[in-house]
């Protein structure tokens, strides 16, 4: 069986850049390493043939991730899914008869997104974070805060991706790494002032940001959070859910200009962000209490003459 795995993750590896993304390749090898541990552990054996792959297997191994990795599958199912997806190749091989994934049903929560109110988002812009490393990071999450791009999606950008709209001005243009869907952003000008610091500095790599690795921009994040006396946990991925929530949809954009920008294949994901605004709840409302007032005023009116 682990061949299989080990097999099937070599040549998607082979096919990075242009089906797949290395972050995805790396999910895959993580899952056969976390096979490979359960297999010993479990049977006290190197490997296991694939025809002995079941529904008790996919069980078992739901329950070791748990167990023995610490991992919350209804949170984070990602082995399980990589698994299952290299389950369906073998079925499309004729390799396996019979899909054990059928009867194994996953129980996934799904999980909060979490964003930056107006205010802290305010005291990130103006807090002077003095060492030019966080400032390079602190300007490229707001960009994100402004636009809803992802790292990797702003990581790509180049001077091409940045066109004149059909307003006349300045958008970003360009498609998600993640799910290659067009992406069109207008720019709002708080994007436009970074963009403007940032023009022609990387001239060689025609990259429109200076970025730095993942990792070190998210613990560069953590050290401008103290800085700023922030305690939400800041990750890098926040600035694209403060774009969804407190810069568009919270000001009335329309959920479906706001799927288009994130790039979303489905407008139910975009739905997710607009679930957890209990401010535009309120703001709506409080809209449809004074135009029912109004329109009581007016059968009142109505009524006494």
């Amino acid at each position: 069986m682990l061949e299989v795995i080990l097999q099937h993750n070599k040549d998607i590896r082979r096919l990075v850049g242009r089906d797949y993304t290395s972050v995805t390749c790396t999910r895959y090898e993580t899952m056969y390493t976390q096979v490979r541990e359960f297999i010993k552990w479990k049977f006290q054996l190197s490997d296991i043939a694939l025809e002995d792959f079941d529904v008790e297997f996919i069980s078992d191994f739901n329950f070791y991730l748990k167990s023995e990795k610490g991992i919350n599958t209804s949170t984070n199912p990602m082995s399980l899914k990589k698994l299952k997806k290299v389950v369906h190749d073998c079925l499309a091989k004729k390799w396996l008869s019979t899909d054990p994934f059928v009867d194994f049903k996953f129980s996934i929560k799904k999980s909060k997104r979490t964003f930056l109110t107006q205010e802290d988002l305010k005291i990130i812009m103006v807090t002077d974070v003095k060492l030019p490393r966080l400032e390079v990071v602190k300007d490229i999450f707001i960009f994100s805060c402004y636009t809803g791009l992802s790292y990797i999606d702003l990581y790509n950008l180049t001077a091409e991706n940045v066109v004149i709209g059909i307003d006349g001005g300045k958008w970003i243009s360009t498609s998600r790494q993640k799910t290659d869907i067009s992406s069109k952003i207008p720019l709002l000008p708080g994007a436009q002032l970074i963009l403007q610091k940032y023009a022609g500095e990387n001239h060689n790599t025609r990259k429109l940001f200076p970025m730095l690795s993942n990792q070190k921009t998210n613990a560069y994040l953590k050290e401008i959070a103290e800085l700023c006396d922030i305690t939400t946990p800041l990750t890098f991925h926040m600035a694209r859910h403060t774009f969804a929530t407190v810069i568009t949809l919270t000001n009335g954009v329309p959920i479906e200009s706001v799927s288009k920008m994130l790039g979303h294949a489905k407008i139910e994901t975009t739905q997710i962000y607009a679930k957890v605004l209990d401010v535009k709840i309120s703001s709506d409302m409080h809209e449809l209490k004074k135009k029912m007032a109004k329109n009581a005023g007016k059968v009142r009116l109505n009524k006494a003459g």
